[in-house]
């Protein structure tokens, strides 16, 4: 049995990972697709570092394009992550005919169109499935899975680090800033966790995941984008007190040929199987027109569930090569839509307001609901603890994004509203 020949670009945690897969299920790979698989070549940043697998120094490289022009790899696995050189080297790749399997979310979100249609004038295959909620198969059901469906939804948890401090700060009544210190200090959050804690990370896979689902070409400047480090403790425990858990979610939804996807801190009834997703783990739920509701929940991140999803990718490009049909699953964007405006995106709101505490302040609020249309679900006044004014919290009904920013921006100019202290979206 001739062996399928695979290089690698990168050999750090995930890489690791995918290496011991490989090696280590030779006689599940060989049931699978007929043929031994081997890594044939491997580029890292530096031969002498000390790893912790056992890989011949021969097969190591400084020089990537050693693994590019190499004839006799039929695939590449790459996990060395950023957008440049690593565009480039996947560009040419192709150009060599040689298939790509990718954890890479920022390259695929950012230029995945582009890379997409090269693999399919080169009849090459290009997997991604890696790229967002590490070991679950989203990507793959959404393709597969959903193909005689027309998703509606997907609403997901895809950013552990986020989802820990969210977790902690309801479970512990912990301050965002001692959680993040703890995340840092455990692994989960970088030294610098503005991609994650600022709602980057998440934008991008829900780029990606809105343009499979949708079937449209999503550019990350259609997401929007809020992050977490707003959130306060007080926040959490309102939300608790009204029963719901606060939780990241990147929100995409579809209708008549529109769509609006976004990421932001969002209050999730208690009762809603996402709310109960708790530290690094992911989740995913996705709504189809025919089947309904329906969620993914796993591990989002780590070396071994990640590497799951590359070799799970790498069985399927070889199984294409066994079979003469790489190059044919098309995941080109065929449907021409166009981002919803803020009149047609609707939903329910908390606001929670710092307000004179004299007759009459209540229904001057309320009116100013009134004034734009938007009804309201509940209302709850209290002392502030800090101050002689009181809070107000507030449930909208449904509304849409245009009437809100509406209300907030009469509010800014009320003397009886001394602060708007939090709002967010809810999800019921």
């Amino acid at each position: 049995m001739k062996p399928i020949k695979v290089g690698l670009l990168g050999l750090g945690t995930v890489g690791t990972g995918v290496v011991r897969i490989v090696e280590g299920h030779q006689e599940d790979l060989i049931s699978q697709v007929g043929s031994p698989v081997v890594i044939e070549r491997i580029a890292v940043r530096t031969l002498d570092k000390q790893r912790n697998i056992d890989i011949a120094s021969s097969k190591l490289t400084e020089d990537p394009w050693d693994v590019i022009d190499d004839p006799e790899i039929d695939v590449i696995v790459e996990v060395m992550g950023g957008i440049e050189p690593t565009k480039t080297y996947i560009l040419e790749a192709l150009e060599r005919g040689k298939h790509i399997v990718t954890a890479n979310k920022d390259l695929m979100a950012l230029y995945g169109s582009e890379i997409l249609a090269k693999a399919k004038y080169k009849r090459c295959d290009v997997f991604y499935e890696a790229s967002v909620a590490g070991g679950i198969p989203i990507i793959r059901t959404l393709v597969e899975g959903f193909s005689s469906d027309r998703i509606m939804k997907i609403m997901g948890i895809v950013n552990g680090t986020t989802n820990y401090i969210l977790s902690k700060m309801s479970q512990e009544g912990a301050s965002y800033d001692d959680v993040l210190q703890e995340a840092q200090a455990l692994g989960y959050a970088e030294s610098d966790p503005t991609a994650d804690v600022e709602g980057l990370d998440a934008a991008r896979k829900m780029a990606i995941l809105g343009t499979i689902g949708f079937r449209t070409n999503v550019g990350l400047d259609d997401v929007s984008v809020r992050g977490i480090s707003s959130v306060s403790k007080e926040d959490i425990m309102y939300a608790k007190r009204l029963g719901y858990e606060m939780k990241l979610l990147g929100i995409a939804e579809y209708q008549d040929n529109e769509f609006n996807i976004s990421v932001e801190p969002t209050m999730v009834k208690e009762d809603h199987p996402i709310a109960s997703v708790n530290g690094v783990y992911n989740a995913v739920y996705v709504y189809g027109e025919a089947v309904g509701e329906t969620m993914f929940y796993g591990a989002g991140a780590g070396e071994m569930p990640t590497a799951t999803s590359i070799v799970a990718d790498l069985v399927t490009v070889i199984k294409n090569i066994k079979l003469g049909i790489n190059g044919l699953r098309e995941l080109v964007s065929y449907t021409d839509s166009k981002v919803k405006q803020d009149e047609n995106v609707f939903c329910k709101n908390f606001l929670l307001l710092q307000v004179e505490d004299k007759a009459g302040v209540l229904a001057q609020i309320t009116q100013i609901f009134a004034e734009y249309q938007v009804s309201l679900e509940s209302v709850l006044q209290t002392p502030d603890k800090h101050s002689k004014d009181v809070e107000i919290i507030i449930i909208t009904h449904n509304a849409s994004k245009a009437s809100m920013n509406q209300v907030l921006s009469h509010f800014e100019t009320l003397s009886a509203v001394r602060r708007i202290k939090s709002v967010y979206r809810v999800e019921s």
